[in-house]
């Protein structure tokens, strides 16, 4: 009896402790400065990038574990540049790069001292990610990490009850407990080695859900959370720890994402969750693709991409846009091309993106709405009418398009309706901007 009680009071201190987490001064800093940044790189790369067939090759082509590690013997990424790459991410107007340094496959990115399995047991032997904090703290920019929850390599990670990696050949009994002591302390790694950190994106909950859909499932395995957030809090109190399970947020974490889609939308079917009032991001690829696949034409075209971020902004939300870097190290040139030309719409009209909030209307068939401080930025996609229709809580007291500084007309209607005239605008433009100058 006293043995149970003992469990029981340890139990509902976890989750006291749990629910009591207060951020620190450092991580609400860090949170307003992620609401504001708006656009970030995402990096998917690694060993398996050598297969040119997507980071989900091992699991897809159910390649065994044996087989698979024979990749240490041909990754051998002799172009990579962390500050070309970090250059890429600034002339593209971002002011993040999140970054891969453990995904399903177990193989990490770093110089790790808890596996072999490790970029620095290739033929190429340097640690990556040491150069990209160099590269990205040179250059002014903040660094996330991304690090797997699911392994298909690994035998101490539950895969008997998992959805994938059922194929890599694994027998050896799972546990948990053995896998999450590797967890923390590759986590201890990453965030005592390497500079400051902005956060920790978690991947990987819904591996041991039946499915995506059902919102009210319960986990099969009990993933300790408490003790994995405590411990990036307590190493690095100003990094956020954002987690993709398609859920809403629990406890302990800073930010919340949506995968493949804008919150509420919905329109991939992984994002059903409600929305927090937590910061925002939706990750999106270029192609269909996150890792290297050679055979993805799929491209976004620089308009496609623009109009996606602005989307993002008019709903409050970071668009964080992936590249697959081929297996050499290179940004494959259908990437670069297309950074640069945002980047270069972003030197424009970066004022209506970053430090916005959402507007007052979700963003519709027409456009969509961002505002800072005294101005309201009307987004023009597609005309669907002469005049499009709004309501506002504030004032309008002028109206311009941004490019040419052109006078736009608008009326005030009843119940704080307003009407504006965009059959000026030019939709043949990614986005074309009317100022509105309000009185709040």
């Amino acid at each position: 009896m006293r043995k149970h009680s003992i469990i029981v009071i340890c139990l509902l201190f976890s989750l006291s402790t749990q629910a009591q987490y207060q951020p620190s001064q450092a991580n609400l800093q860090t949170r307003q400065w992620f609401d504001s940044a708006r656009f970030g790189l995402f990096i998917h790369w690694g060993a398996s990038s050598v297969l040119g067939a997507g980071e989900w090759v091992m699991n897809n082509r159910n390649i065994r574990v044996e087989e698979y590690k024979r990749l240490m013997h041909f990754f051998n990424p002799t172009q990579f540049d962390a500050r070309k790459w970090v250059q890429t991410a600034k002339e593209a107007g971002m002011r993040y790069i999140t970054f891969i340094t453990r995904h399903h496959d177990s193989f990490s990115n770093w110089d790790t001292k808890q596996s072999d399995w490790k970029i620095t047991n290739t033929v190429y032997g340097k640690d990556v990610l040491k150069e990209l904090s160099i590269a990205c703290k040179e250059q002014g920019i903040k660094l996330v990490l991304y690090y797997s929850l699911v392994d298909w390599f690994r035998t101490d990670y539950p895969y008997e009850t998992g959805r994938t990696g059922k194929g890599t050949g694994r027998t050896q009994k799972s546990n948990y407990e053995a896998y999450l002591s590797f967890m923390k302390s590759q986590l201890t790694e990453l965030l005592t080695g390497y500079g400051e950190i902005a956060g920790i994106w978690f991947d990987g909950h819904w591996d041991q859900l039946d499915n995506d859909n059902d919102k009210t499932q319960q986990s099969k395995i009990n993933w300790k959370y408490e003790e994995i957030y405590e411990l990036i809090h307590r190493l690095q109190p100003q990094a956020m720890v954002g987690n993709n399970h398609h859920l809403s947020p629990l406890p302990g974490e800073d930010f919340q994402m949506f995968e493949k889609d804008l919150p509420g939308e919905n329109k991939g079917g992984l994002s059903g969750q409600a929305i927090s009032k937590l910061p925002l991001e939706t990750c999106e690829t270029i192609n269909n693709s996150w890792g290297f696949n050679i055979t993805d034409r799929t491209y976004k075209s620089t308009k496609e991409i623009i109009q996606l971020l602005v989307k993002a902004a008019g709903y409050g939300t970071n668009l964080l846009l992936n590249v697959g870097p081929m297996p050499n190290g290179e940004i494959q040139p259908e990437f670069v091309t297309r950074l640069k030309e945002v980047g270069d719409w972003l030197q424009k009209n970066g004022s209506t993106i970053y430090g916005t909030k959402a507007g007052n209307i979700k963003p519709q068939d027409w456009g969509t709405m961002t505002e800072k401080d005294n101005q309201v930025y009307v987004h023009i996609f597609k005309k669907t009418a002469n005049r499009i229709f709004f309501q506002l809580p504030y004032n309008i007291e002028s109206a311009f398009l941004t490019r040419n500084k052109m006078p736009i007309s608008f009326d005030r209607l009843k119940d704080g309706y307003w009407s504006l005239d965009i059959s000026t605008a030019d939709d043949t433009l990614p986005d074309d901007i009317i100022v509105l100058n309000i009185k709040r």
